[in-house]
């Protein structure tokens, strides 16, 4: 039986940033605020930290950073997918030499892959790893999707942990529970299926909403995972209007605004991410107002 990487509410923290530059201080501050909240994992340069247009520069430093807020209380988890498996591999060993407990990699986007593929790419990444690997099933984003029988296959490899997996398809999530069983975790990568995914023996979540809302992202998984699931199923209902707010238009777009409402961040985003539409503003906004989020 492997050892469980986390269970519960792991953040995929934002990357706040100010006059065009990765702000680390406030960065610090932001990790502070989750430390207290008592969630179970930190995410970092993931795609709500909008990853993509980081520079290698700024990716070592948020990691570093985040590895010396941590202090070793909670795992970080460093996101080093890439669409090359060399890259991916390098970006994998030196998140590892910065001091994270984990990588969460994204499925190749673009030239995307077979299943045969995948099994492949994250293998030669697992092989080459000093951490524990966790794939990031995201095809809205990716155009590729993995299969139960990828899934069952990947979870031989005992430096994989499981999947980050935002499908939506909880027929795939059946499956790979029943292909895969208790070794190989499965970690909600959409927050509004959380409290559903945690009655399949989930084992939790990697939450953007986390960022406005980290003890109650905390408390649902943890409630569902103690067997409470009804109540976990009210709490998902209550934060309902919240998270589709949250995103109703790319991520991290609405929930970086947020954070800037309340006074945490600048809400600088880099392009092509750009400013929300004002009617989407309003509709955020009044969701923040309506949970009793206030500035």
């Amino acid at each position: 039986m492997k050892n469980p990487l986390f269970t519960g509410c792991g953040t995929a923290l934002v990357t706040p940033f100010r006059d065009g530059e990765a702000d680390l201080a406030c960065f610090r501050t932001l990790v502070r605020r989750q430390l207290e909240a008592g969630v179970d994992a930190l995410i970092v340069c993931a795609t709500t930290g909008e990853a993509p247009t980081l520079r290698r520069g700024e990716r070592a430093a948020l990691i570093r950073a985040c590895v010396d807020e941590a202090a070793h209380r909670v795992p970080v988890i460093a996101g080093t997918g890439s669409n090359d498996t060399a890259t991916a591999i390098e970006l994998t060993r030196e998140a590892e030499s910065l001091g994270a407990d984990g990588a969460l990699v994204v499925t190749p986007y673009y030239n995307k892959a077979t299943q045969a593929g995948l099994v492949a790419h994250y293998g030669a990444i697992a092989d080459a790893a000093g951490i524990p690997v966790i794939v990031y099933n995201v095809p809205s984003r990716t155009g590729v999707c993995c299969t139960a029988d990828t899934y069952a296959a990947l979870a031989e490899h005992p430096n994989i942990a499981g999947v980050k997996e935002a499908s939506g398809s909880f027929a795939l999530i059946q499956e790979t529970r029943v292909c895969c069983g208790d070794d190989f975790l499965i970690w909600s990568g959409n927050d509004e299926d959380t409290a559903a995914l945690l009655t399949l023996g989930g084992a939790g979540v990697i939450s953007t909403a986390a960022n406005l809302i980290p003890e109650d992202m905390r408390e649902l998984t943890h409630l569902g995972m103690s067997g409470s699931l009804h109540k976990a199923g009210i709490l998902q209902l209550r934060m309902s209007a919240l998270v589709r707010a949250l995103f109703c238009e790319v991520n991290p777009i609405p929930v970086k605004t947020a954070l800037a409402r309340l006074g945490l961040c600048s809400g600088e985003l880099r392009l092509p991410l750009c400013a929300m539409s004002p009617e989407r503003q309003k509709q955020l906004f009044d969701a923040m107002d309506a949970y009793g989020i206030r500035s």
